[in-house]
């Protein structure tokens, strides 16, 4: 296949009347379109406007995708407690499964193509199938809660670490598509034996990592603090929840040592700066963390604390919370959050030759429309993707190799499907009193 369009294949690299060769699962060249259609005269084209990276949401929640709206203006523990694991609780089965291919069909709508998905304590397999199915990458795992939880959600230690063993062993290809983290919830809901078992477990299966949340809200470190004596980044760090292999989601709140741990330690963070102004968490330290050498990937949380899985909404609201933060214009300007979105996250979820549009990198592209008047006009096309762009603007999605998305429509699932089988499970929601 021939790609062509502007192709933006990085934060540094433009190439206008550009070109994209896709072989099987790979880019073969990337270069001028001319040169290309010369070389490659066999491939079909396609045309778009804008072609770019595929996206990486590195902290989602597929499985919440049936809970947008229903927990509006309530603050993190409000929000999970009272409206959103009571949700998760109630859920069979087969409306796990709808509620993941739900999540996933936005995301290949909206042009992400790789993520790390934070599931349920139950019928994680359903999120598995569906993203196989769907094509989409992936670092998926199934929650872990054994203290101070929901009796629907909270497991004994063993029986949750068990089952974690048992989906790494059915789901997890190290060199593959879609890959295992071991997934506790958050130091509130989970014991020290249980996050120290998710380190033994990581560590016992080659490629399996680490995801869970971290230092999002005051009351959630004061809650940490009191029962360990520590703030939230240092007993993770004591119980072997830091490293190169772990990604913490938010670390809102974190003191000048937690940063040096996470620095030293090379753990990475993900910023979901439209849940944090939602929930009123906060602001992460995102410049500081970047001028230690953190990585810091983008996500978007879970549609009941955003409202959306849009990658480019996302990374609008990243650049300009962190200007006025900081009173300062200049502060992650679109090139910084750009990769944020794409290398950057790839790079925290462990895949490597994801996130750039370059020659023997995996080819994951999307491609956009810029027939849209937010787009003229059009002086910079990265300027444009970051500030402008939304993700109704995605006109193709491909992982892999494999379009999962052509002219708007997705092509590996049936989307009225998905949306009519969302809406009966959101009719008996409302029937029980949890929506």
């Amino acid at each position: 296949m021939l790609l062509t369009g502007t192709v933006v294949a990085d934060a540094e690299t433009v190439v206008e009347d550009g070109a994209i060769v896709v072989r099987d699962e790979v880019i073969a060249a990337v270069g001028d379109a001319d040169t290309l259609r010369e070389q490659y005269p066999d491939h079909v084209e396609e045309s778009y406007d804008l072609l770019a990276p595929g996206m990486v949401g590195a902290h989602v929640h597929s499985v919440q995708s049936l809970g947008r709206g229903i927990a509006d203006d309530a603050t993190l523990l409000d929000w999970l407690f009272d409206h959103v694991l009571p949700m998760e609780a109630s859920l069979s089965a087969d409306e796990m499964r709808v509620a993941a291919e739900l999540g996933y069909l936005e995301l290949l709508e909206s042009g992400v193509t790789t993520v790390i998905d934070h599931l349920s304590v139950a019928h994680a397999e359903q999120a598995f199938e569906a993203a196989r199915e769907m094509g989409i990458r992936g670092r998926l795992g199934k929650v872990l809660m054994d203290r101070d939880s929901p009796a629907d959600l909270q497991e004994e230690t063993d029986a949750g670490l068990g089952r974690s063993e048992e989906l790494i062993e059915r789901y997890h290809d190290p060199e593959g598509r879609l890959r295992y983290a071991v997934t506790p919830r958050f130091a509130v809901t989970c014991s020290e034996a249980c996050l120290r078992g998710c380190r033994d477990l990581a560590d016992r299966h080659e490629g399996v990592t680490i995801h869970t949340h971290a230092s999002e809200n005051r009351d959630e470190i004061a809650t940490v603090e009191a029962r360990t004596g520590m703030r939230n980044v240092e007993y993770l760090h004591e119980v072997g929840l830091t490293g190169e292999d772990v990604v913490l989601a938010h670390c809102v709140h974190t003191d000048d040592r937690e940063r040096e741990i996470l620095a030293e330690t090379g753990t990475n963070v993900t910023y979901c700066p439209s849940s944090n102004m939602k929930l009123a968490s906060g602001v992460a330290p995102i410049t500081d963390y970047r001028e230690r050498g953190i990585t810091v990937a983008l996500g978007n949380d879970g549609p009941p604390c955003n409202n959306t899985l849009d990658p480019f909404t996302e990374m609008k609201q990243a650049s300009v919370l962190q200007k006025v933060e900081g009173y300062d214009p200049e502060a992650l300007p679109a090139r910084a959050v750009f990769e944020m979105a794409t290398v950057a996250g790839a790079e925290a979820a462990g895949f490597g030759r994801v996130g750039r549009l370059r020659e023997g990198w995996r080819a994951d592209v999307v491609g956009l429309t810029t027939d849209v008047t937010r787009a003229t006009p059009l002086y910079d096309p990265l300027s444009h993707l970051v500030f402008s762009a939304h993700g109704d603007d995605v006109e193709f999605t491909m992982v892999d190799g494999q379009v999962c998305q052509r002219d708007g429509e997705v092509v590996v699932a049936d989307a009225d499907r998905i949306r009519r089988e969302a809406h009966a499970v959101a009719e008996r929601l409302v029937a029980d009193g949890i929506a």
